[in-house]
C-alpha cells in the first residue's frame, strides 16, 4: 500500500524536488503552493493545494490523512539582515514566515498524520545557536525559533503519538536562495532528505539534522 506525503512549499526549488523525489519512489505526493508554479503543473499524478503558511484559512480545512508531512516554507528576510535596522514589521514578516506559520500549520494538521508517521520542518544549520558566527540576524533568529518550537511540538504533541519531528538542515543548495555558488545541487539534497525522512518512521522523537543524516548542535 502506497504511503502519503504533503510537502507545503512545492512551487520551485527544494520544496518542487522533494514532491518529484517522493513521487519517484512511490508515494501519494500533495503538493502545495501559494501561487500557481508553471513547474509544479507539469508533474503527474499529484494532487496540488494552494496553501500560506502565514494565512490559516488556507490550510485549516486540510482533513486528508498522511504518512508524513514536510513542512518547506521560508523566507530570508529583509535584505539588511540587520537587529538594529529591522522594523516590527520586518520581524513579523520573517518570524510568521518561518517559525510561527509552520508550526501552525503543522498543529492543524497533525491530527491527520498517522500515528507512527513523520513531522518535518525545513530549518538551517544557521538556525544552529552552538554553530553561530553571527550575522544574518533576522534569518538566523527566524531558524532557531523554529528549532525551538518543533522541539516543542515533538515534546507535547507529536511524541506521544509516536510521530517523529524532524528539523532538517538541507545543506547549501543551488536554489534562488543559495544562489549559483551552492555546494550541492537540489537533487543530491532531496535524496538526502528523503533517506532521512523515510528512515525516521516510526522512531518517536525530535531530531535536528542534515540531508545527510547527521546529527546538528542545537
Amino acid at each position: 500500500m502506497s504511503k502519503t506525503i504533503l510537502i507545503v512549499g512545492a512551487s520551485r526549488g527544494i520544496g518542487l524536488g522533494l514532491a518529484k523525489e517522493f513521487k519517484s519512489r512511490g508515494w501519494d505526493v500533495i503538493a502545495t503552493e501559494r501561487s500557481t508554479s508553471d513547474e509544479l503543473h507539469k508533474l503527474d499524478d499529484v494532487r496540488i493545494e494552494t496553501m500560506d503558511v502565514t494565512k490559516p484559512e488556507t490550510f485549516e480545512g486540510f482533513d486528508t490523512k498522511v504518512d508524513a508531512v514536510i513542512v518547506n516554507a521560508g523566507i530570508t528576510g529583509a535584505k539588511h539582515q540587520s537587529a538594529v535596522e529591522a522594523t516590527a514589521d520586518e520581524v513579523a514578516e520573517v518570524m510568521m514566515t518561518n517559525a510561527f506559520g509552520p508550526v501552525h500549520l503543522a498543529k492543524t494538521v497533525l491530527p491527520h498524520i498517522a500515528d507512527g508517521g513523520t513531522l518535518a520542518f525545513m530549518t538551517s544549520l544557521m538556525g544552529s545557536i552552538e554553530d553561530s558566527s553571527g550575522g544574518f540576524e533576522l534569518y538566523r533568529t527566524s531558524k532557531a525559533a523554529l528549532n525551538m518550537l518543533a522541539k516543542g511540538v515533538s515534546e507535547q504533541d507529536a511524541g506521544p503519538r509516536g510521530i517523529a519531528t524532524l528539523a532538517l538542515h538541507p545543506g547549501w543548495v543551488q536554489t534562488d536562495m543559495g544562489g549559483p555558488n551552492a555546494k550541492i545541487t537540489v537533487d543530491e539534497s532531496v535524496k538526502g532528505l528523503a533517506d532521512v525522512v523515510e528512515g525516521a518512521a516510526g522512531k518517536s522523537g525530535f531530531r535536528y539534522v542534515d540531508y545527510t543524516g547527521k546529527d546538528l548542535p542545537y
